[in-house]
């Protein structure tokens, strides 16, 4: 397993390459597993030992050419909905704990995002299931932060 260190808008991002097989990878990005599919461009040899290939462990505004695909799907549990991150960036409050109840367009957390504090609020009216992050987690577009029974 191979382990990447990346600081994107100012987040660090510890990246575990778990598996690849075919163009798909399997990849641990602090602690959260994802499906990634690679856009492998052709090899270019660099000397007669090397051969560099393109490949991007999350999806950055900046890295546009890769296409990923981010299952959590079994991750998930099966019943309530869920709150995800709209986009990456890091848990700066939590409004929220375990057996709370929300109301629609109430506040559960504070996520910092380029730079700009953006409140998330529950979609749904519902007893907190789970809460997946806590302060100071840098989370990726479509993470599942919370879910609402």
């Amino acid at each position: 397993m191979k382990n990447y260190k990346f600081t994107i808008n100012d987040n660090k991002y510890s990246v575990d390459i778990v598996d690849i097989e075919d163009q798909v990878a399997t990849v641990e990005v602090n602690g959260t597993s994802y499906q990634v599919e690679l856009d492998i461009e052709t090899p270019k040899p660099v000397s007669a030992h090397k051969t560099v290939v393109k490949l991007a462990a999350a999806p950055t505004p900046h890295a546009a050419h890769v296409a990923t695909k981010v299952s959590q799907a079994a991750a998930a549990p099966s019943g309530g909905s869920f709150i995800k991150s709209p986009l990456p960036g890091v848990v700066l409050d939590l409004y929220v704990k375990v057996g709370d109840d929300v109301k629609p367009g109430q506040h559960v957390l504070m996520l910092e995002a380029m730079k700009m504090e953006n409140n998330i609020d529950a979609d749904k009216e519902g007893k907190v299931k789970e809460v997946r992050v806590k302060k100071g987690d840098s989370v990726m577009e479509g993470d599942i932060l919370i879910v609402i029974g």
